[in-house]
């Protein structure tokens, strides 16, 4: 199973998105990305990642799709694999379109889903002895 943490619900994303996520997890189950509120300060991000965490485990998700707030997403994708829980976002292309001299349409077109990188795995700059490229 894959659970999407994000503000999108899988019942939003584009035929091919919701294809590719059935052929590499099988099913799908929404969890909405809570509000974070800018005055939070890193322990109560912390508090509220590891209640989702602790949720999250609870569903034994082959994945987990997490979009969102950057230091609660980066917090999250942590605790998750410390507990061997993988971690995937989406990539996407944009494009920009002028309608007029006020308006632009953006649209965004799924490619794939990319891994979180293993914090732990990560080589300090100019390491060359690093365990990943």
């Amino acid at each position: 199973m894959l659970v999407n943490f994000s503000n999108h619900p899988s019942s939003e994303w584009t035929r091919n998105q919701l294809e590719t996520a059935r052929e590499q997890f099988g099913t799908i189950k929404d969890a909405k990305h809570p509000d974070i509120l800018p005055d939070w300060d890193a322990k109560k991000i912390r508090e509220i990642a590891e209640k989702y965490h602790d949720q999250i485990m609870l569903w034994n998700p082959r994945a987990v799709h997490i979009m969102g707030e950057h230091t609660f997403c980066f917090t999250l994708v942590c605790l998750l694999q410390k507990s061997g829980v993988r971690c995937i976002a989406s990539t996407t292309t944009r494009s920009v379109h002028k309608v007029s001299d006020q308006e632009i349409r953006r649209s965004f077109s799924f490619v794939r889903f990319r891994d979180y990188p293993m914090v732990q795995d990560l080589p300090a700059p100019g390491d060359t002895h690093s365990k990943t490229p």
